[in-house]
């Protein structure tokens, strides 16, 4: 198994076309905090998160993912990695360098697989947070992204490979075969997940909220917002955690949970779920069937950023 240096995930960074309306959503109506812009640029932290940002946004001309970051213990660790990927012949964005986004830090770039943009860092200073008080329904942190893959068995291994990332549960449909694989990187049951898709793309993005009150009273001011919500309430089988997925004004699924199960990796033994059971999809039976509709929407649109390093 390869050694785990990877510690946790940090943030995610979208392009979108219009910055302003994107950054009114996400908070004035998603409850993340603008901490700072910069020439085209605005960088979102949640409340409760220690990280300088968790949603990074770049007003651009196409909408994609710029990137994906994750944690790394050291600056050692992230030298270890990126000399491992740049053996193992990863196209590397850049070498480990000091990183002049908030936070700063010492990390790199590099293209997965499929030619998303990947970043791995250390040193970052840590954000002034705070506790979430009850019934606050703002998000505390990132909790993780899941990312549709053409190739998904190839994007399983090369996080296994590389990363050390370690399969918890697969999703599976008697017709389709495996659907969907949750990955963990520490305790919680996934900090990703990779979804056989029609393209590459972000599947959606999901944000913690402190607990059960919290998320449902979030879920329902995103609904009195006139914010489309495509799935949900519910609660998942695989993770044990709620979902409240919705639209966000350039067509990105974004989620609200709470809950998601934290495993003792010694013994955990990975599940394979039938979701055509509507309680793989949905404990609770509270939610819209999962249908060719939220297939649909959770596709979203081809990325336009494969083997692109974004600018910034």
């Amino acid at each position: 198994m390869t050694e785990r240096l990877i510690t946790h995930l940090r943030h995610i960074d979208l392009a979108v076309p219009d910055l302003r309306t994107q950054t009114d959503f996400f908070t004035h109506t998603w409850g993340l905090k603008e901490e700072t812009t910069d020439g085209g640029l605005s960088f979102l932290a949640a409340e409760g998160s220690p990280e300088a940002y968790v949603v990074r946004l770049r007003e651009a001309s196409e909408k994609r993912i710029d990137l994906v970051s994750f944690g790394a213990a050291t600056a050692a660790d992230v030298d270890t990695l990126a000399a491992r990927m740049a053996t193992a012949g990863v196209q590397l964005v850049h070498e480990p360098t000091d990183l002049q986004t908030p936070g700063g830090g010492y990390g790199f770039r590099f293209f997965d697989n499929e030619g998303r943009t990947v970043e791995v860092s250390a040193d970052v200073a840590v954000r002034e947070h705070r506790r979430i008080e009850e019934g606050e329904s703002i998000p505390v942190r990132l909790s993780h992204v899941v990312l549709n893959s053409t190739e998904p068995e190839k994007t399983v291994a090369f996080y296994e490979q590389h990363f050390g990332f370690a399969l918890s549960d697969t999703l599976m449909h008697p017709r389709m075969g495996s659907m969907m694989w949750f990955m963990r990187t520490n305790a919680w049951h996934h900090s990703m997940a990779v979804a056989r898709g029609p393209h590459a793309s972000l599947h959606h993005a999901s944000f913690e909220l402190r607990g059960i009150d919290e998320y449902m009273r979030g879920t329902g001011r995103a609904l009195r917002a006139g914010v489309e919500k495509i799935w949900g309430p519910g609660r998942h089988m695989a993770g044990n955690n709620t979902f409240s997925y919705f639209l966000d004004p350039h067509g990105n699924t974004v989620e609200y949970t709470t809950e998601l199960d934290l495993v003792d990796e010694d013994t955990w033994h990975p599940s394979l779920y039938d979701f055509s059971n509507p309680e793989v999809s949905d404990q609770w039976g509270t939610a819209n069937a999962m249908n060719e509709f939220v297939a649909q929407k959770s596709f979203n649109d081809p990325d336009t950023g494969l083997f692109v390093a974004p600018p910034v």
